[in-house]
């Protein structure tokens, strides 16, 4: 049997005999086997080298029997006879006589030809978007043939029966071979080594059972061997039918010859306008809706295939090609193309002849820019963005149909609103411009924003720079280079601590040069500072590459050793540990960077972030809260389901919070442990919750760092041109589970095979660079063996850098020790004039000014009394004297929930504000009071980041009842209560928290004061109740003078705030007491009972034990610091009252709550020879009844059992 391989074939066997190691092993064993059974001589000749071939040997093929209709062979004397002068005959010879017998033998096969012109209008756009698509993902263009091969794979499989071929047999008979497979050949014509060119025909094999994408693949490989000389015995057997394609030389229309095996071959012609347009006007062929066509012939064996049949095929192939049967949809599908193709229509301009009707023309306009609007609201739901391929779909608002535009108008112009600085643009040119701006690996949304020039300014930022950025070969090195040590740092822990939780990047390697390029972007905008907050996911990374931390200190922590310069106190996990550092620019400029410690509680450390930034823009004299930079990195999970996320956004904009704009980058895992996102977040994004906010969020494929960055360029522009915030969201993945020890295939398994199947970004990103020629791999080699070898000799040093582990921080001054806190007489008076005085035309409100005037006779001699609040803003007025900065926050802190405090004036008249605080000196410093939002959890942690950095002066918040502070729980437990002991994060913050039984109810009556004491250890913060004034101004200004930062507890009165006051001589003389012994005992011999309290319940204690004239029998002491209690001085007290045989501890609170399990064992060790004894409400489940009359009759039992009878908790006496 004869084939159109036959002359690459014999030119291969030809290389053979000339060096067998030529020719590939598989080649070789063919000419063997052939060696082994030489054809036979016809002519005095050998015959070629049968070609490879599935099909049946039948009997009689490739006999010499010259075919029915061939012409009659001459002889070589009458050839030479019949030329005429000038005229040569040259016998042909090696390939070209291949040919010419090839030819001759066709002959055999009786052929007939269909033809069919085909308008390949949707197949033109179709392929033009396919490429673009393609393009810009960086994969390898489409041809038409691609595509016109696949129509005939999808035709063949309507119309089996032209796949099969007719075999002559010896008997006589035809045989028709019904073929089970479609391998479509490919006619490829090739250059050989010599110039000559050689046709060759390689077939994909059972094209019928791939997809298109694979079809595709098949292909592309065949195309490329085909061009290296390297096409197998395999690619050129067993092809059914044959696809040419002659319209790639110019060709219109051709007939190819049926070789003897195969019962159909089709022929593509050129593509172009029919030939009567040729002359046209481009404008006219626009107007008229006139295709491109393309003439298809399908030449068939007539002895199996009829022209009907050969009619209808091309009919389908067609229909096929001009989109029916969901041709198109089903490729784009394959290619994972998230837009609806293009379909064939029929134009729907009213008047082709005429010119356009102006009411058409503005449809049009109008249409086309709803389609504009369009991608700028809904663009990013076809974007690019997810590695693994699964986000990306097509949405019917970018679709041209839904508008009632046709393929047609995709040459015509519109009117673009100023698109990408063009005016006018053929529809699709706008296309292309709204698909690369909107529909690459960066998806943004902005549309929902309000304020006209911030959406604006984005829209022009995006669709003039479309996201593209040009990058130095430097710049793309330094890329490369942090992936590369971000995956490598992973893997050399991965090896030398197996199994290991280290909560590793990989997958989501991109973050690392994200960071690295909005850290320089700060440096070289000359920003004073950074502070970064994350969880744990690539922390350790951060850690390393990053700030610098060296990598042997990271493996001593793996083998538990941490550095003293890390740590302090007991201590955390290493993926829980702060850091501070200089950064260093490529160009030099330096930048300090912060990365806040947080707690495993997700999220939690973002208002801590905020507040460090604000802390810092005030040290540094700031005002616009603009020269530090906040950066807080999300995981997907936790931003879209911890409520705190919500909060701290919230803040941004809040004068009293704003820190000119935090960046936001998720680390999109696509998973949140086990829990998939749709069980996740009821929002399409897990950025979804900030579009509250109205700020731009960009969604980013974290398979192309540079898009990364771009995003990244964008959110730091945005950020220091508005002052506010952005957020990027990088699509990535977790290579491993939740943690290296975590197995995720089984909850799943889907999502993990596709993980493991997926390329690495750095192994992406370092092909990239080598076929542009950024990088070589010599270079990348060196890159990373140095990377190496300095992890390892890190790691070979690890035990020369390690030190005796840090013991917990033992305090050289003594919480107790006492703290200068008086003021002088005159100085407070001075402050009490300035805080009563107001400008000149200020309208106060009467009830205000009557408090003024109250205020202002409490200052006027040392035995004046001062209130509550008088007290307060003496503490602040004399610590901003001394040039130390307050700050107080909280829900309705300037004026105070109890109307006790007034530290922020209006007008009455025009609503202007006057802070007396603000005005004592002129060198003074200042306070910042401010009204919070109504939030506990993020204003709390905000406040904690704030003290934690201005601790030289006082920070403070006030819930607006006590009982509400537990909405920061979170706070309390993982940062006020134990930030000392695990990162030595010190602190001086107040909470201020309203506490005190008067029948409010059970949400307005107590703040959990157990709870506190119940997290007191190891001196880590102060819990007071106090009764006096005079000891909250000593305990405020303790919190700056002392030697010491500890956050402070502080119970302050609601109903008592008008009815306790102190000399104001104490405010100047004394200092803060943590127990005050009862003053009214004339003598202590007499005393029968010692009742022990905390807070404003004494003055109800003692009002009652005058009623029953128990004055010198029963003592009232009072504790007024809990924790840390002054047991020496406590033990002092008691040893006082030999007599008093009965130790009572006394409080509103029932006895499961309030102080009284934290006291129980103080007392015993306190008294061991005496009666313990408990006064108060029983255990109860709430913390108070919401009936007034309930109330009132508990707290006369309370008062009532402190005098009379008691049975002892516990008793010391008779032990």
């Amino acid at each position: 049997m004869f084939s159109p391989n036959d002359v690459y074939v014999e030119e291969l066997y030809y290389q053979y005999l000339r060096d067998p190691n030529s020719v590939s092993p598989e080649w070789q064993e063919y000419f063997r086997t052939y060696a082994a059974h030489p054809p036979q001589q016809r002519n005095g000749k050998q015959s070629i080298v049968p070609t490879p071939s599935i099909a049946p040997n039948f009997g009689g093929v490739g006999s010499e029997t010259a075919p029915a209709g061939s012409p009659r062979a001459m002889p070589l004397t009458e050839i030479k006879r019949q030329l005429l002068a000038g005229e040569q005959a040259e016998p042909l010879s090696g390939i070209r006589e291949r040919i010419a017998e090839n030819m001759t033998r066709s002959l055999a096969v009786p052929t007939a030809t269909s033809v069919r012109d085909i308008p390949i209008k949707v197949l033109e756009e179709n392929r033009l978007l396919i490429n673009d698509f393609l393009s810009s993902r960086g994969k390898q263009k489409l041809s038409y043939t691609h595509i016109i091969a696949w129509a005939i794979v999808r035709a063949l499989r309507k119309y089996p029966q032209l796949n099969d071929s007719c075999i002559a047999a010896e008997d006589g008979k035809y045989y028709r071979i019904h073929r089970p497979s479609i391998n479509i050949g490919l006619a490829l014509d090739t250059v050989r080594s010599d110039g000559t060119r050689v046709l060759v025909v390689p077939s994909i094999k059972a094209a019928e059972t791939l997809t298109f994408a694979e079809f595709v693949e098949h292909y592309n490989e065949l195309i490329e061997k085909a061009r290296r000389g390297k096409l197998s015995v395999e690619d050129l057997a067993g092809a059914t039918v044959t696809l040419t394609n002659p319209g790639m030389i110019g060709t219109v229309m051709s007939m190819p010859r049926l070789m003897e095996g195969q019962g159909l071959i089709i022929a593509t012609g050129s593509i172009d306008y029919p030939a009567e347009f040729s002359a046209v006007m481009p404008e006219v062929l626009v107007t008229l809706a006139v295709s491109k066509v393309m003439t298809v012939t399908s030449t068939y064996d007539h002895r199996i295939i009829q022209g009907a049949e050969s009619g209808e095929f091309l009919q389908y192939l067609e229909h096929l090609l001009k989109g029916e049967g969901n041709f198109y949809d089903q490729i784009f599908a394959a290619l994972k193309i998230p837009l609806e193709p293009y379909r064939w229509t029929v134009d729907n301009r009213l008047n082709p002849f005429g010119p356009q009707e102006k009411e058409e023309q503005l449809e049009k306009e109008t249409l086309v820019n709803k389609l504009i609007n369009a991608y700028r609201v809904r663009g990013h739901i076809s974007a690019d963005i997810n590695p693994l391929g699964y986000e990306a779909f097509h949405y019917p608002e970018l679709q041209l149909s839904y508008y009632g535009l046709t393929v047609w108008d995709l040459d015509r112009e519109f009117d673009t609103g100023g698109l990408g600085g063009v005016k006018r643009a053929p529809l699709r040119e706008i296309l292309r411009m709204l698909r690369k701006t909107y529909c690459g690996h960066i998806g943004i949304e902005y549309m929902h924003i309000q304020s006209p020039e911030q959406k604006f300014w984005i829209q022009e930022y995006v669709e003039s720079t479309r996201f593209e950025r040009t990058f130095t070969p430097e710049e793309r090195q330094r890329i490369y280079r942090k992936l590369m040590e971000a995956e490598m740092l992973e893997s050399f822990i991965n090896t030398k601590f197996i199994g290991a939780k280290r909560f590793s990047i990989e997958g989501s390697e991109a973050f690392i040069p994200t960071l690295d390029y909005v850290l320089g972007c700060a440096s070289r905008a000359g920003l004073k500072g950074a502070v970064l907050g994350m969880a744990h996911r690539g922390r350790l990374n951060v850690l390393v590459n990053i700030m610098g931390k060296q990598p042997e200190k990271l493996f001593n922590e793996f083998e538990g050793i941490f550095d003293g310069d890390s740590v302090l106190g007991s201590g955390d996990v290493k993926y829980h540990l702060g850091s501070q550092a200089i950064y260093r620019a490529p160009d030099g400029k330096d930048i300090s960077v912060v990365l806040a410690p947080n707690p495993s509680h997700l999220e939690a450390v973002n208002p801590v972030v905020e507040g460090m930034a604000r802390a810092l823009c005030d040290e540094f004299g700031d005002r616009t809260y603009s020269t530090v930079l906040p950066i807080l990195v999300h995981g997907d999970a936790a931003f879209a389901g911890q409520g705190v996320v919500q909060e701290t956004l919230n803040l941004s904009r809040l004068r009293g919070y704003r820190t000119g704009g935090t960046i936001h980058i998720i680390i999109n895992n696509q998973i949140g442990f086990t829990t998939s996102p749709e069980d996740g977040r009821s929002t399409p994004y897990a950025s979804g919750i900030a579009k509250f906010l109205q700020v731009p969020i960009l969604h980013v494929n974290g398979d192309d760092p540079e898009a990364c960055i771009a995003a990244a360029q964008f959110a730091f522009e945005y950020r220091q041109r508005f002052g506010d915030d952005v957020v990027i969201d990088i699509y990535g993945y977790r290579k491993y589970g939740h943690n290296e020890g975590d197995d995720p295939t089984a909850t799943q398994p889907l999502l993990y095979r596709a993980i493991r199947q997926h390329q690495p970004v750095r192994q992406l990103y370092r092909d990239r660079l080598f076929a542009e020629g950024v990088l070589t791999p010599e270079e990348e080699e060196h890159l990373s063996t140095d990377y190496h070898a300095l992890l390892a000799a890190a790691f070979d040093r690890r035990k020369e850098a390690r030190t005796e582990q840090q013991q917990p921080v033992q305090l050289s001054a003594s919480v107790h020790g006492p703290v200068s806190t008086g003021v002088p007489v005159e100085t407070l008076q001075m402050i009490g004039e300035r805080l009563t005085t107001t400008p000149a035309g200020f309208n106060l409100h009467p009830k205000v000014g009557d408090e003024l005037k109250r205020r202002r006779q409490q200052v006027q001699s040392p035995q004046s009394q001062v209130s509550w609040g008088m007290a307060e803003a003496l503490a602040f007025g004399s610590l901003l004297l001394e040039h130390r900065p307050v700050r107080l926050t909280g829900q309705d802190s300037q004026r105070g929930t109890f109307n006790h405090r007034q530290a922020v004036l209006h007008d009455y008249q025009t609503d202007s504000i006057y802070i007396p605080l603000n005005h004592i000196a002129p060198e003074q410093e200042r306070i910042h009071i401010y009204n919070s939002p109504l939030s506990e959890y993020a204003v709390l942690g905000y406040e904690y980041g704030y003290s934690t950095i201005r601790t030289r002066g006082l920070t403070l918040w006030e819930a607006q009842f006590g009982d509400f502070a537990n909405g920061a729980q979170i706070v309390i437990d993982q940062f006020i209560s134990s930030g000392e002991e695990k990162w030595g994060q010190v602190s001086n913050l107040v909470l201020l928290l309203p506490h005190g039984y008067d029948g409010q109810g059970p949400e307005h009556s107590s703040a959990r004061l157990e709870r506190y004491l119940q997290l007191c250890a190891e001196e880590n913060m102060i819990v007071c109740y106090l009764t006096t004034p005079a000891q909250l101004f000593h305990a405020l200004r303790r919190q700056v003078h002392a030697p010491w930062r500890k956050p402070l507890i502080l119970l302050t009165p609601k109903g008592y705030l008008r009815k306790v006051s102190s000399p104001l001589e104490e405010l100047a003389t004394g200092a803060f007491y943590e127990v005050f012994d009862d003053a009214q005992i004339p003598d202590p011999a007499t005393v029968e009972r010692v009742l022990l309290v905390s807070g404003m319940f004494y003055y109800e204690l003692e009002a009652a034990r005058s009623a029953r004239g128990l004055d010198s029998r029963v003592a009232i002491v009072r504790i007024e610091q809990l924790y840390p209690l002054a047991m020496e001085q406590l033990r002092q007290i008691i040893d006082r009252y030999p007599n008093a045989r009965d130790i009572v501890w006394v409080q509103e609170e029932p006895q499961n709550m309030g102080a009284w399990q934290y006291m129980f064992p103080h007392l015993i060790a306190l008294a061991p020879h005496r009666r313990i004894c408990y006064v108060g409400r029983p255990a109860a489940a709430s913390p108070a009844t919401g009936s007034f009359l309930v109330h009132n009759q508990e707290q006369e039992a309370v008062l009532a059992s402190a005098f009379d009878k008691l049975e002892p908790v516990f008793d010391c006496s008779a032990r």
